[in-house]
């Protein structure tokens, strides 16, 4: 049997999901600010790289929440 749709705490999941992925971010920054000499071009652009997808997963989050607020 199915589980009923309950969407009750869909904006404070998707909260957590956006909170957590700034940090990421912000780790991933702090990380780069402090070793940029230290690390390899390549590693340097996959971590620009990833920062960029958690942007658009962050602004994705913020949209969906909008969403679900309205409903």
């Amino acid at each position: 049997m199915a589980k009923p749709d309950n969407r009750e705490d869909n904006e404070v999941h998707l909260q957590e999901h956006i909170d957590h992925t700034e940090a990421n971010l912000q780790e991933a920054e702090d990380y780069l600010d402090e070793h940029a000499d230290e690390i390899s071009e390549g590693e340097k652009q996959s971590i620009q790289a990833k920062n960029e997808r958690r942007e658009k997963s962050i602004q994705a989050f913020i949209e969906e929440k909008k969403d679900e607020s309205q409903q």
